[in-house]
């Protein structure tokens, strides 16, 4: 891999219960259990991170492809939810849903489109095979 960049970030104190800060002070948080979980709530946890990460990552790859497509990116947009949830063994897994909008371009390249995105963008490759990522596009 030629590398482009490097993120570093660090967490410290109870993990989930704890801070994260990155080394060039930018992102800089408290993080905290879930209420879901049983915990406070207060500060953001790292399922919330990863989904602002993946949409952002995701939304790019979709942008990117799209103009190569020479296809209407105005006004599009990419959600993702990210579960958390147990698998068989007693860990932990986690589950994506991205949702896609291209209003300006009809709904079978938008999803041939969002299939591209999805092989170009490095979360997506990351995640491939890892954990469940459902793709959807919607209209509006």
């Amino acid at each position: 891999m030629k590398v482009l960049y490097t993120a570093e970030a660090l967490a410290t104190g109870e993990g989930r219960d704890g801070h994260g800060r990155t080394s060039d002070g930018k992102l800089d948080l408290d993080l905290s259990i879930q209420k879901e979980l049983g915990g406070s709530g207060v500060g953001t946890n790292p399922e919330q991170l990863f989904a602002v990460g993946y949409a952002a990552c995701y939304h790019s790859a979709l942008q990117l492809v799209a103009r190569q497509e020479k296809a209407d990116v105005t006004d599009s947009a990419v959600g993702a939810k990210v579960s958390l949830g147990t698998n068989d063994a007693g860990g932990f897994v986690l589950a994506v849903e991205l949702e896609v909008v291209l209003p300006n371009v009809d709904h079978e390249e938008a999803v041939a489109l969002a299939e591209k995105a999805h092989q170009v963008c490095p979360y997506s490759n990351a995640t491939r095979g890892n954990i469940d990522v459902k793709l959807t596009v919607t209209d509006d």
